[in-house]
């Protein structure tokens, strides 16, 4: 039963870039390893690693998002994700573009201010380069109350998953978005390619934005082959670093990074 979770660093132990304050725009890699932040004109946030965790899970950390300044009115373009992108080597197994593909599980833990819709999208890439997306929603039923949710990946028999170390599969929970994301028909039902955004994310979302004593937590996050949703796989600290240390590597003077240059003092590998 060892190596289920597909997820890295679903746990949130490792955290080797620190806190990102005062984020606007744009895509923030600072918080726990592996995940990203997406923000587009709604308010302003904090990510960072926090040690709020649901009681008797074993968890000893989670992600927290933190609006700082609010933003009640939420414009066409506007957006807040999170996402995590998965490999397509390693998602070979799941045998998707064939008779044999198998469906995935997707479960993690939430605790949120505002409670309602988010909306969870899945995006893959096949061998010929094109993206194929599905959406599905959970719900947020009580405010700051850590909530156990399972989901449903449905298989697809009809498109493959680059088999390379690029971009195999994005998962993407959308907290809140505007109507050029959400005015068209919500796409929950099969794997499209070359669809409109605004089929993406479902126009039942709450804003997150709304206020600043918004606050979005989440941990335990694992992805594994099958139907069934089993508990989360613990890895130890210096497994986890190891698995994110394949795309990052810093080193403990804080200022000299391994990989593709950036700056003169900084160098990134984002997948």
């Amino acid at each position: 039963l060892s190596n289920r979770n597909l997820i890295t660093n679903g746990g949130m132990q490792v955290n080797q870039r620190g806190t990102n304050s005062g984020i606007t725009s744009g895509s923030a890699n600072f918080g726990p390893d592996r995940f990203r932040m997406q923000i587009s004109d709604l308010g302003t946030w904090e990510l960072s690693q926090s040690t709020t965790v649901p009681s008797g899970q074993g968890f000893s950390h989670s992600l927290k998002l933190n609006c700082t300044t609010a933003d009640t009115s939420v414009a066409a373009g506007s957006y807040l994700l999170i996402q995590q992108r998965l490999e397509g080597q390693n998602l070979q197994q799941a045998c998707w573009g064939t008779s044999s593909a198998k469906p995935l599980t997707l479960s993690f833990w939430i605790r949120a201010t505002k409670t309602g819709t988010i909306t969870v999208e899945f995006q893959h890439q096949n061998s010929s380069g094109n993206y194929f997306t599905r959406s599905t929603t959970f719900t947020v039923s009580s405010s700051n109350t850590w909530e156990k949710k399972i989901i449903s990946v449905p298989k697809n028999t009809a498109q493959d998953i680059e088999n390379l170390n690029t971009d195999g599969l994005y998962i993407s929970w959308w907290f809140t978005a505007g109507t050029d994301w959400t005015g068209g028909t919500f796409n929950n039902s099969a794997y499209i390619t070359g669809g409109a955004n605004n089929v993406r994310v479902s126009s039942d979302v709450v804003n997150h934005a709304d206020s600043t004593s918004n606050e979005i937590y989440m941990t335990g996050v694992q992805l594994e082959i099958g139907e069934q949703a089993t508990p989360f796989e613990h890895r130890s600290v210096g497994d986890e670093l190891a698995r994110c240390q394949r795309y990052f590597t810093a080193w403990d003077n804080g200022s000299v990074y391994y990989g593709n240059a950036y700056g003169t003092a900084y160098g990134f590998v984002f997948l």
